[in-house]
Parts: structure tokens; sequence; C-alpha cells
């Protein structure tokens, strides 16, 4: 069965906006994780908290034992802390240029096959499918931190030592609260990649190939981290969407601060009101002829 049969077409009139739209969701979903591409980048998300923890763990009695970050001197100590080193490492690069990959391809890569022409033909409603792609792209933003997270604390487990967790403020909690830290650092870290979603998606509605969208987004993915590295745009460094992401953090002290991941927050809710309005007015007024 094709997408467009999938959708509950009804003669004459357009299908009721909450079931069509789930519809549509559901559809996406479907569509995003059935791809080998999507499947073999979630593999490569997961296989990344292995290897640094291996790494971590063969250098453990190695005489620069102490040195480096903080994250990677407390994984030694507790493997919970894998979960936070590795989503310190992914989230500068990795994760956000599997998440373009996926929301630059989500309108153009349909336009280039054919089937975006398709399902406008039924009564599926543009915002309501730009809407559906946007909050499947925030799904996989929530499967590719689980696979970064997961997969760090189930070799965190077998690699190092589980208990109490020292924070980096110095203070102990117990490992059930730790835990629940880590969510919170994972759900924080899934919507600091929502802004990027929102620019995929409107750089998308661009051209009618998805190999160029993608390409456009990660390109831009990158550039934003390399201006946001020179201290002489620090007027400009506040707003990239990336320059928070590091702030999740301030979650591991006692008490939690709060400042840099509402800022980060606020930012991602920026750029996702300006970017999709941006994709909106794109592809409702676009020609689809692909």
């Amino acid at each position: 069965m094709s997408r467009a049969e999938a959708l509950p077409i009804r003669t004459g009139r357009r299908p009721q906006t909450v079931a069509g739209f789930l519809a549509l969701f559901r559809n996406e979903l479907h569509l995003t994780f059935r791809r080998m591409r999507t499947m073999v980048l979630l593999g490569i998300l997961a296989v990344l908290p292995v290897l640094i923890g291996v790494v971590v763990k063969l250098n453990t009695d190695s005489p620069h034992e102490g040195g480096g970050p903080s994250f990677i001197a407390q994984t030694t100590q507790n493997g919970l802390f894998l979960v936070f080193t590795s989503l310190a490492v992914t989230l500068p690069v990795f994760l956000p240029m599997t998440v373009g990959v996926v929301a630059g391809d989500s309108v153009a890569g349909e336009a280039a096959t054919g089937t975006l022409r398709y399902l406008l033909v039924a009564p599926a409603g543009r915002t309501r499918l730009l809407a559906a792609k946007f909050t499947a792209g925030l799904v996989f933003c929530l499967a590719a931190t689980a696979a970064v997270a997961v997969s760090a604390l189930a070799a965190g487990a077998a690699l190092f030592p589980l208990g109490e967790v020292t924070l980096l403020s110095g203070d102990t909690i117990g490992l059930g609260d730790a835990l629940l830290r880590a969510l919170l650092v994972a759900l924080v870290v899934a919507a600091s990649l929502a802004g990027l979603v929102a620019i995929g998606l409107f750089v998308s509605t661009l051209t009618g190939s998805g190999i160029a969208a993608m390409a456009a987004t990660v390109v831009l993915v990158v550039t934003v981290q390399i201006l946001d590295v020179f201290p002489q745009l620090d007027a400009v460094r506040p707003f990239l969407f990336s320059h928070y992401w590091l702030s999740f953090a301030d979650l591991l002290r006692a008490p939690m601060y709060w400042d840099g991941v509402l800022k980060d927050l606020g930012l991602q809710a920026a750029y996702v009101a300006v970017f999709g309005s941006a994709a909106w007015a794109r592809f409702a007024g676009r020609d689809i002829s692909a």
C-alpha cells in the first residue's frame, strides 16, 4: 500500500483535523523509521558510546589518568557518567548531522521521488502535512538521543561501577535520582535539536532534491559550529542555534542551574517559530510539479 493510499481519503470533504493529522503523523513515522538510512544512522549513534566507553576503560590506568573533561574523569568512577559524556561528545556534530539529514530530506526527498505530488492530490492539507513532518522530526530527535543515552547506560554499566553519583558541584545523590537526571538531560538534549528540525524542514521546501537539502542542512550545522568558537563574534554567538547546546551540564549540579537551559529552549522555540513559519509560507504557495 502506498503512502497516499494509507491516508484517510473522503470524497467531497477533507478529513477531520485531528484524525487527518494523526493519520499523516503515523505515515510520516512509518516513512522515517522504515528507511535503511535512518536505521544505519541510529545504529552509528548507538555504537559511539560503546567506543567512547572502551577508550576510557583502556586508558583508565594510563599515566594521564584524571585529565580531560570532567565528564570523562567522572566516567571512570561511575558508569552513569558515560551517558553525559556520550551526549557531550555527540551533540556538537553527530546528533545534529543525523537530525539534519532526516529533516532536510523530509519534503525534498518526497518531491524527488514524486510521492509528494501524489500526497497533495489526497485531501491531506499542506499545513497538516508540514506539521506532521515537523512532529515526526521531533520524534526522531527523541529516538536519536535515546539511542545514544540507552547505549551509553548499558555500556557504562558493563564497563564501570554503578552507584551513588557525585555531581559536578561535588554533591552526592543516589543512583535512582541520578537516573532521573539522566532522563531529564536526554529530554533537554532532544529539545535542543528542535530548532534544527525547523531549519531543515525550511531548507527542504526550497528544493526538489533530497540530497541537496540534506547537504545544505549539514553544511549549515558545521558552519554554525565553526562560527560559535570565534570570540570575535560574541555579539552574534548567543543567537546561534547551537550556542547553548551544552548547557545541560548545569543540570548536574545541586541545586540545578536552569538559566542556560531556559535560554537554550527559548532560542529553539524562536527558531521553530521563524523557520517553521518560513517553511509553511514556502510550502503553502509552492507549485508541486515533481
